[in-house]
């Protein structure tokens, strides 16, 4: 059966949609975005001119990056600021050309690896990074050139899916989490952060729509 192009973003969105229904196959890709979430709060303090002491992830998805100086604020707006950019990413990259598609997998082995030498301090996050980069390293080795694109604008769409969904998560009255520490920082309410978070990574998905659309005719 041929889809027509301008439906091809809704397809994948679709199957991102169904795996993360699925037990087991979609854990790693939760954890995806945990890490991204984790790496973005320590490239914030790193930016600011802070340092990543560790990152830790958790088998339930969730994850913690210990950081040292730099700006509160901007550390703790970027983690999910930071999950829906490299969603973004991956996918408009993947979508560019299959050369990219391929320098962008190998870029995110470096990041993966370096992430591992340099702020890795326990082993349950060691195995889980390590599982990501077997993820990684699959989507290189057993797909053609082609359908790497495919499978890495899927990936994208996990990854911003899951950062669509995680803000949720903080609605829980614990007052706890980047909300919470932004709210103290600000003053402005939780659930506001919450909600520029969950529209930004709406409307991330509506503008990658429209990019995949223009790409396909």
């Amino acid at each position: 059966m041929h889809i027509k192009p301008k439906y091809h973003f809704w397809l994948m969105l679709l199957i991102a949609l169904i795996i993360l229904q699925l037990p087991f196959i979609s854990i790693p890709f939760k954890w995806l975005e945990s890490y991204f979430h984790e790496i973005s709060h320590g490239l914030a303090a790193l930016i600011t001119g802070g340092s990543i002491v560790k990152i830790q992830l958790f088998p339930n998805g969730a994850g913690l990056c210990t950081t040292r100086g730099g700006s509160a604020f901007f550390i703790s707006l970027m983690g999910y600021g930071g999950a829906i950019l490299w969603g973004s990413l991956i996918f408009y990259l993947a979508s560019s050309h299959q050369r990219v598609a391929q320098v962008f997998s190998v870029l995110l082995v470096v990041l993966l690896g370096s992430s591992i030498l340099l702020w890795v301090r326990d082993l349950l996050t060691l195995f889980i990074v390590l599982i990501l980069l077997a993820l990684v390293f699959a989507q290189i080795k057993y797909s053609s050139h082609k359908y790497l694109q495919k499978l890495l604008q899927v990936t994208g769409l996990l990854v911003l899916i899951n950062s669509l969904m995680s803000p949720l998560y903080l609605l829980d009255g614990q007052s706890r989490g980047d909300g919470a520490a932004l709210a103290d920082l600000t003053y402005i309410p939780e659930i506001i952060w919450v909600v520029i978070w969950f529209f930004a990574a709406l409307f991330a998905t509506y503008r990658l729509s429209k990019i995949s659309l223009r790409s396909s005719r």
